[in-house]
């Protein structure tokens, strides 16, 4: 999408939502506001749906019920994926998804979530809060009448899960994965055919064979999945999703309308589960993973030097090709940066440190 095409879709989706947003605003009761929160997640799905609760919970603890926040889970008021246009046009006042969901409306909405060979969950959070990665995000987002928050992470993703042993890149060529995101592109470009399914729909497309693989989460969602079930084979490192951002995005109708005490407690609400989800992801992979090898079966697999790096090389490719106009320019470029100067500093410090310990502890 081109600069001029872009502000032009920009400008007529602010225009609509600003007419929506007077329409459908969130419901008002003596002093009180009512909001709806939309999500992409199966109802209490362990880690996202629950998370999502949990953004809407704080916010209705922390004004003492003056704000009330509902929640819908994935189909309930709208489907998954239409998620981000009910918020748009004031159908729904608040959404909890993954922003790469979004790459249609523009392919920049890919970097606030995570793209292939990108950053880490405390990279992303450096980039959002310190280095200019929120102001672009809300200029972004602005166009489409949202404001946005960043509530979550999952952390480091596994590979996926395969109805076959990945050997070689031939073996990639005609395989059907479910992989949302530039991750999908690159799996394109390597000969797969990239499928992008809500998580709903994920067993039963593997189950039918629809699809020949797919990747989530991590141990412990694909395991409340179940996908073991289906494939055994489970492969690692992910290389698309380094670390997951999730995102509360809120009518800018309705953002505007908050308090700036108000408005804190919104941003105060997304940081915590921001960090509540992250631990507890990693509270829990490890375990799931135990029980999925030694309980269900599953082989572990890792991928071959091969295909990783040839992965790595087209990742590069892909992203970079995803800045096709001035913001998404601008965002790449910010984003490129603190990969480099985050990074640089995590291969010294954390990096460094965890291998040292895993040398001498074993």
């Amino acid at each position: 999408m081109d600069r001029r095409a872009f502000l032009k879709k920009a400008g007529l989706a602010t225009t609509t939502a600003a007419a929506a947003t007077t329409l459908a605003a969130p419901a008002l009761s003596q002093g009180k506001m009512e909001l709806k929160m939309v999500t992409t997640w199966p109802k209490n799905f362990p880690g996202l749906g629950t998370g999502a609760q949990r953004v809407a919970d704080r916010i209705t603890a922390m004004t003492d019920g003056r704000i009330t926040v509902k929640l819908f889970a994935a189909g309930e008021l709208v489907p998954p994926f239409e998620s981000f246009d009910a918020v748009s046009t004031g159908t729904a006042d608040m959404y909890h998804a993954a922003e790469y969901y979004w790459q249609g409306k523009h392919k920049a909405f890919n970097f606030f979530t995570a793209v292939p060979m990108g950053l880490t969950a405390v990279e992303l959070d450096a980039w959002i809060h310190h280095l200019g990665g929120q102001e672009l995000w809300d200029e972004l987002s602005a166009g489409f009448n949202i404001k946005p928050l960043l509530a979550g992470n999952t952390g480091v993703q596994m590979g996926g899960w395969f109805n076959k042993e990945i050997n070689s890149l031939e073996d990639l060529k005609g395989l059907k994965m479910r992989i949302p995101g530039l991750g999908g592109e690159v799996l394109r470009q390597l000969g797969a055919t990239a499928i992008a399914l809500p998580g709903g729909e994920i067993f039963p497309s593997l189950q039918s064979g629809a699809i020949d693989a797919t990747e989530w989460v991590g141990p412990w969602n694909d395991l409340a999945f179940g996908f073991y079930k289906v494939t055994k084979f489970y492969y690692y490192p992910g290389f698309h999703e380094p670390g997951s951002g999730l995102c509360t995005g809120v009518n800018k109708g309705v953002w505007d309308k908050l308090s700036d005490p108000d408005k804190e407690i919104f941003m105060a609400a997304a940081a915590a589960e921001n960090n509540v989800m992250y631990s507890e992801f990693m509270a829990n992979n490890g375990t799931a993973l135990d029980t999925l090898i030694n309980t269900h079966g599953v082989t572990l697999k890792k991928f071959p030097d091969e295909v990783f790096d040839a992965i790595g090389k087209t990742a590069e490719e892909v992203v970079a090709a995803a800045a096709d106009d001035d913001i998404g320019k601008r965002v790449y470029d910010s984003y490129a940066k603190a990969r480099k100067d985050v990074g640089g500093w995590g291969k010294i410090a954390e990096q460094s440190y965890t291998t040292n310990r895993d040398r001498v502890l074993g």
